[in-house]
């Protein structure tokens, strides 16, 4: 390591508070990709810290994550799948989706569990590369995967199966909520296609990286789930190439782990104590509603919008509609003509004050509601 890497480091560790790094999952990856001009969170991201934990002492802990109910039901449901060598998984796509599956091999490489991620990592390169060459290898159960993370080395541990069929690799995603009369939940397919997503990019990667065609990794992927309200797994294809373009587009633009560093105040540390407030508020959020579902600051980052009015209250879309005003109480005057606009905000001004104007003409226009004479019964 050289000592501009010594040095970075040390800045990271010192943004943390000295705490060890959070290593990103593929959840917390495809979030990264829901609000990128978010500041705070590129700093906290990409410093590994652990916003849940920052959060939680603040005093607004995140308000999503499973319940130990469905973490059991989810765990009981991928072990049914994968028992027996995967012996039901492979029927399922068999007979679901009409598969000529040969004869299989079946490699469990959390079976080096025990061992660094840098062991496993390696174990399952060596696996992946013999596959590659020989054709041999069918299914490779939770390989361990690496992506740059701005600058900074992630490590993905999957609970999903590198399915090689006809010399291409599918990602298997194994999902608990359920799949009834063909239909599930739109919201957790999109979260299981952008985290599939992640998958398949670091798949993609881990084949470059061997000397292979990353095009060997398929964009399809198979999504299993149960079937209806039983334990009867049932399998369905996902085009997640879209979702892989946002996701390979927004790690791009993520800032590098050592312009993070350096860009940051002198002295700044999330470390959990009586400083804690003022050095999150020294990073500017960039909050919208849709960060409720995908980053453990949301509350606090909605809480300090709300105080100051910030258009991003509003949703994503109104605040980008609105171009640069940043304040509910600054389009309110401009939108009324009581104040002055910016050169830069005079065309945003012209829309609100046509906005404005249109509404006071639908109101104008608008019949007064009806006014019931006392004691008349209203029509059912």
């Amino acid at each position: 390591m050289s000592r501009d890497d010594d040095h970075t480091a040390s800045d990271l560790s010192h943004l943390r508070g000295g705490e060890a790094p959070r290593n990103h999952d593929a959840r917390t990856i495809a979030a990264l990709t829901a609000n990128p001009g978010c500041a705070r969170r590129g700093v906290m991201d990409a410093a590994a810290v652990d916003k849940d934990a920052v959060a939680r002492h603040l005093g607004f802990a995140a308000p999503f994550g499973q319940s130990q109910f469905a973490i059991t039901r989810g765990n009981a449901f991928e072990a049914q799948v994968k028992a027996d060598g995967c012996a039901e998984l492979l029927a399922l796509l068999r007979d679901r989706l009409g598969l000529e599956i040969p004869e299989v091999s079946y490699d469990d490489l959390e079976s080096v569990g025990t061992e660094s991620r840098e062991v496993r990592h390696a174990r399952t390169r060596h696996l992946m590369a013999r596959a590659l060459e020989s054709g041999d290898g069918t299914l490779f159960d939770h390989p361990l995967l690496r992506l740059d993370i701005a600058g900074q080395r992630a490590y993905l541990e999957p609970d999903v199966i590198a399915f090689q069929l006809g010399g291409r690799f599918h990602v298997v995603e194994v999902k608990s909520f359920a799949v009834v009369d063909g239909q599930a939940e739109p919201e957790q397919v999109a979260a299981a296609a952008r985290q599939s997503a992640v998958y398949v990019l670091a798949l993609r990667e881990l084949v470059e990286g061997l000397g292979h065609d990353p095009e060997r990794v398929s964009h399809e992927v198979f999504l299993v789930c149960p079937e209806n309200f039983s334990n009867r797994p049932t399998a369905t294809p996902v085009d997640v190439r879209p979702q892989l373009a946002v996701v390979r587009r927004q790690l791009a633009r993520l800032t590098r782990a050592e312009d993070i560093a350096r860009e940051m105040p002198d002295g700044l540390t999330f470390a959990l104590g009586d400083g804690l407030p003022e050095a999150v508020r020294a990073v500017e959020a960039r909050y919208a509603p849709e960060c409720m579902s995908s980053c453990e600051m949301a509350l606090f980052c909605r809480d300090e919008a709300r105080a100051c009015g910030a258009t991003g209250t509003l949703g994503r879309s109104v605040r980008d509609e609105l171009g640069g005003v940043d304040s509910v109480v600054t389009a309110l005057e401009l939108a009324r003509g009581v104040r002055e606009p910016s050169e830069d905000m005079a065309e945003t001004a012209e829309q609100l004050r046509v906005a404005a104007r249109l509404r006071r003409e639908a109101l104008a226009s608008a019949p007064a509601p009806a006014v019931p004479a006392r004691g008349a019964v209203p029509p059912a």
